[in-house]
């Protein structure tokens, strides 16, 4: 019963979330399924470090299939995340952790723009601009 009480919150933040809330958080998560990999390479356990890697690509897939295919910056995303997934494949299938590195660094990036875009989207919304 203890362990129902993480999934509950998690699952309302979830279902609270705004789109770019919802980015960030799943940039979060890819950025900690691919250090807990580089982890499972480095510990020559190869079973996790895949397990690991395709909850990244998961990830990088569930960003594909939600981009907004009429925005401005669509294609370019798109060019971005079929990149992510050519390093995971490559990485997980020599194990090797110079691409998850690459991916990880364009993660935190990316994250770091939605922020940027959120709080950009928030002042907006309530008028506030910072100057």
């Amino acid at each position: 019963m203890i362990n129902a009480q993480p999934n509950k919150y998690l699952e309302n933040t979830v279902q609270t979330a705004s789109p770019a809330q919802l980015l960030i958080m799943l940039c979060d998560g890819a950025i900690r399924f691919s250090k807990k990999s580089l982890e499972d390479i480095k510990n020559d356990d190869f079973i996790s470090a895949n397990t690991n890697i395709g909850k990244v690509q998961d990830i990088v897939n569930e960003f594909i299939i939600t981009l907004d295919r009429s925005s401005p910056v669509a294609e370019n995303l798109l060019r971005l995340y079929e990149y992510f997934s050519y390093l995971l494949i490559q990485a997980n299938i020599k194990k090797d952790p110079v691409p998850i590195h690459e991916v990880v660094g364009y993660l935190v990036e990316l994250k770091e723009t939605w922020i940027q875009a959120a709080k950009i989207t928030n002042s907006q919304r309530t008028g506030i601009t910072n100057v």
